[in-house]
């Protein structure tokens, strides 16, 4: 069942039964909100689980320097490497913050898009075209953003903290940079190589590498609360078209690869994956940025540059690293996007319909 037909097709019940008995609306309606929330929590969880290492790896390649040497390279060859050098907690790093985020994250989009397909429809009386469902999904994206953005940025910098990068060289970075280089290699000078166990030991505290520790230390370097929000705006903006052209793909998809009497799991996974791989390419660069945003105020990440807002880091991307710079790390990241949504569309799909059929 397509979440646009379990839309429709409890849209009629609800008008009976606000009808039926108005006073029993809020008891109608609790249960099946709390079943879209439980089913989309569940999906991200196990979407992001299944797809942890090169999670990972996309973050990394999305925020090393381009000019340095030590780079992670290929997508094998940088698994390869990860597990060399930090083992099975090197594939995991970062997950648990991810999944902490990704729960309410996923749980929130879910309820929200159902909610809103609702709305806008006037639950059931008017059509449900394509421009509801993207505006539906862009929606629900930011509503989802705004409120898990720490826990995104805490994951981001656990994910980085322990990868071997190395410092990018000044003559690499535009001139706004150059200062904060300096401060960084006087500081790293003599404990920067490329070995994650020499970097852990003699860069990060080890206080600093859980969710908590690193929270502590972005307010405490980067000017409180505000620090945890930085790059907000940039990732809302990239959000909003993602979700929705994830959400109304994935929909469009299942209307015409899972036709009656063809509805079976290849199927539907297959949709998934199609349309979070679609909606991945389009709008990736806002990815990229919001990545670059997250890490810029990190005081001892060895990663060598320095952005002041958005505008700032697409020019100063775009002039040191051309426009290939904005795709850097999609090929590992739609190797991970496709069994990522396809898990995510089908674990929610599965739980919604235990939770909700009688």
């Amino acid at each position: 069942m397509t979440s646009t037909q379990s839309s429709q097709s409890s849209q009629p019940k609800i008008s009976n039964g606000m009808a039926a008995v108005n006073g029993q609306k809020q008891t109608f309606w609790m249960p099946e909100i709390a079943s879209y929330f439980v089913a989309g929590g569940a999906a991200g969880a196990a979407s992001r689980t299944v797809v942890s290492p090169l999670e990972r790896l996309k973050i990394i390649q999305q925020v090393q320097p381009r000019t340095s040497d030590g780079q992670y390279k290929g997508v094998w060859r940088s698994l390869v490497r990860m597990w060399q050098e930090e083992g099975f907690k090197g594939f995991m790093r970062g997950n648990g913050i991810n999944c902490l985020r990704i729960v309410p994250y996923s749980a929130v989009q879910f309820t929200t898009y159902e909610q809103l397909k609702k709305w806008f429809t006037a639950y059931g009386t008017t059509e449900l075209d394509t421009p509801k469902r993207l505006a539906s999904g862009a929606l629900a994206g930011i509503t989802s953003v705004c409120a898990t953005y720490p826990l995104d940025l805490v994951r981001s910098r656990l994910s980085i903290a322990t990868a071997s990068i190395p410092l990018q060289t000044e003559q690499a970075l535009p001139s706004s940079s150059v200062m904060a280089v300096s401060g960084a290699k006087q500081a790293l000078s003599s404990a920067y190589h490329t070995s994650s166990s020499s970097l852990t030991q003699t860069i990060s505290k080890r206080a600093e590498l859980t969710v908590v520790g690193m929270t502590l230390k972005v307010m405490r370097e980067e000017g409180g609360i505000p620090g945890l929000y930085r790059g907000l705006v940039t990732t809302a903006v990239g959000v909003a078209p993602y979700v929705g052209i994830n959400f109304a793909t994935y929909e469009a998809l299942r209307g015409v690869m899972t036709p009656p009497g063809k509805n079976n799991v290849v199927r539907k996974l297959a949709c998934g994956a199609l349309a979070g791989s679609i909606s991945q390419t389009l709008t990736y660069p806002f990815d990229v940025l919001r990545r670059k945003m997250q890490v810029t105020g990190m005081a001892h990440g060895g990663l060598g540059y320095h952005y002041n807002g958005a505008f700032d880091a697409l020019g100063s991307i775009i002039r040191t690293e051309g426009l290939r710079g904005l795709y850097r790390g999609l090929w590992p990241n739609l190797l991970k996007v496709a069994p990522s949504i396809a898990t995510s569309f089908f674990v929610y799909e599965l739980v919604k319909e235990l939770l909700v059929t009688p």
